[in-house]
């Protein structure tokens, strides 16, 4: 099918988003995923695809301050959201006590599934500055790893929970 047909079949939508604190406008096809539009359109490609049935988690995004699978969710559903991804965590130079946490106590390891859980880790900490190892296991149980066995990560996690409270900063 050319260009132009698919043009006339679906006109593209048109949303503003807050994506990392920063408004952007964006036009694309209207059948497209937030993940898609993140990746493809917004050129911010920290979110992974991964099984896009909602069940790895690795494309974990926080919309509106709640952990979201953005291969589940139609863009146009999010006009006017607020979106962080993970390219949103790090302060310039200074990274976010998480990213800092999962590099001191190898959180990550091939790191595909890492941003879907540095995000979902995020929500929780915005949430529950003091979670057990019992919550943070069940808030990230949706985020599969095939490399860490996943006590780096609830290691990772409590510690970045641990620094963000001793500094009193917003996780």
């Amino acid at each position: 099918m050319n260009a132009v047909v698919k043009q006339k079949l679906h006109p593209n939508a048109h949303i503003t988003l807050r994506v990392n604190g920063e408004e952007v406008e964006v036009s694309f096809a209207p059948y497209k995923t937030l993940l898609e539009v993140l990746r493809e359109d917004l050129d911010l490609t920290g979110t992974k695809h991964g099984c896009e049935l909602g069940e790895c988690g690795a494309c974990a995004v926080l919309v509106d301050g709640e952990p979201l699978l953005s291969c589940l969710k139609l863009a146009v559903e999010c006009d006017g959201c607020s979106v962080e991804t993970v390219e949103g965590l790090a302060e310039g130079p200074e990274l976010h006590p998480l990213q800092a946490a999962f590099s001191d106590h190898g959180g990550s390891q091939c790191g595909y599934c890492t941003p879907g859980v540095l995000m979902t880790a995020k929500g929780l900490l915005d949430k529950e500055p003091d979670p057990s190892s019992e919550r943070i296991k069940e808030a990230l149980s949706g985020n599969l790893c095939r490399c860490t066995g996943y006590q780096q990560i609830v290691e990772s996690v409590a510690d970045a929970a641990r620094i963000i409270r001793e500094r009193g900063v917003k996780s």
